[in-house]
């Protein structure tokens, strides 16, 4: 009508499923001209977003552990393959690696986290390398399968610069935490970065916490899953410091990155054309407060797990019980996992090894073996 005043737009509540529960946000009607029912478009603050960046880590993880089983060559270095019908790009023997895979070797060599060559060769690089790489079929695929599950969910949520830069630095935080731990193993994989994503969950749930229906369902829901995953964990030959490193950090970086506002600003701001003094904040004091407590943990957390991981604490000497937080031992395994270490001795046609470990002694037919193949060897007699 000429003259009369305008109307504010109303914003809509609606309820989305997601994460098991539901949760509601805010969407905004369109103007239109024909009188006809008006639809709704997401605002910005909650809009979907088109998930890329975890297929494409997927792919990345692949290639990758295409590759490493490439330069892995297991004829040429071992004396039996399984699978050798794929030539270079068969496994190893189930003795040395049961998860379908290369060699330690050849994992350190394609940047495995290695703590010593970290602090005292300064290869730092390996904190990050050592996330793109997989022990075998079976660890990738159950890594890329959760990847995905939980990856797509997040990223369409928040899209793909905070689910990346949240995955990049909790797969860092994984493997710090498990570098201040684990000093004479090798450690692979995208775990770390994994629990990231799901401690993330739990956070975002929590710093959100108005706009999910089913509150306490989805917290259960979240909790049971961390709780069986971490428990997994415990198993031998599972890098559970990783596993718990990296959710922290996930934790963490939640509160951080995946803050939404409350629904009264977002009602304020698209209804209104001028804002009052009496203007309501754009986030909670609560959610402010875990955000400022978050961003100082992750500094200090950070900074201080790097002097010491380059200062060279093992962090077993202050802490007599932690072992039991990635391996529990019982009477149907062993949490030993000593380097092993073989004595060689070369004649012109025959190579005699005794492990060092179990004094077990084999001879193989073979006239200069490289020095990979002899440590491949050792570690299928020691096993």
């Amino acid at each position: 009508m000429a003259g009369g005043a305008h109307s504010q737009p109303e914003i809509q509540i609606q309820v989305h499923s997601r994460k098991g529960g539901n949760s509601v946000y805010p969407v905004e009607p369109a103007m239109t001209t024909t009188g006809g029912p008006a639809f709704y478009r997401e605002i910005k603050h909650f809009k979907k977003w088109f998930p890329w960046l975890i297929p494409s880590f997927v792919i990345v993880n692949v290639v990758t552990f295409l590759v490493t089983m490439y330069v892995n060559n297991c004829p040429n270095n071992s004396v039996s393959c399984y699978a050798g019908f794929l030539g270079r790009f068969s496994f190893q023997p189930f003795s040395e690696n049961p998860l379908l895979g290369p060699s330690s070797t050849t994992l350190e060599k394609m940047g495995a986290l290695d703590v010593n060559k970290v602090v005292r060769e300064h290869q730092g690089w390996r904190l990050f390398t050592c996330m793109w790489l997989h022990g075998g079929v079976f660890h990738l695929l159950a890594n890329m399968l959760s990847l995905l599950v939980i990856g797509i969910r997040l990223e369409r949520e928040f899209g793909f610069v905070r689910i990346g830069v949240l995955y990049i630095i909790a797969g860092l935080g994984g493997s710090l935490f498990s570098a201040l731990f684990i000093k004479s193993n090798i450690s692979v994989g995208a775990s770390g970065a994994l629990f990231g994503l799901l401690g993330s969950m739990l956070s975002e749930l929590i710093i959100n916490w108005t706009i999910y229906a089913n509150k306490i369902a989805v917290l259960v829901t979240l909790v049971v899953i961390i709780i069986i995953n971490l428990a997994v964990g415990l198993l031998p030959h599972v890098d559970n410091f990783a596993h718990i490193g990296g959710f922290v950090s996930g934790f963490l970086l939640g509160f951080v990155f995946l803050i939404r506002p409350q629904f009264g600003w977002v009602s304020q701001k698209y209804a209104s054309r001028t804002y009052s003094a009496s203007a309501k904040p754009k986030f909670k004091m609560y959610q402010m407060v875990l955000w400022v407590v978050s961003l100082i943990l992750l500094i200090i957390g950070f900074t201080s797990g790097l002097v010491m991981l380059f200062r060279g604490v093992d962090l077993n000497d202050h802490c007599s019980w932690c072992h039991y937080m990635s391996c529990l031992p019982t009477s149907r395994w062993s949490c030993n996992t000593e380097p092993v270490s073989c004595m060689s001795e070369q004649t012109i046609n025959q190579l005699t090894l005794t492990c060092s470990n179990s004094n077990k002694t084999r001879t193989y037919p073979l006239s200069n073996p490289s020095t990979s193949k002899i440590q491949g060897l050792c570690t299928q007699l020691c096993r």
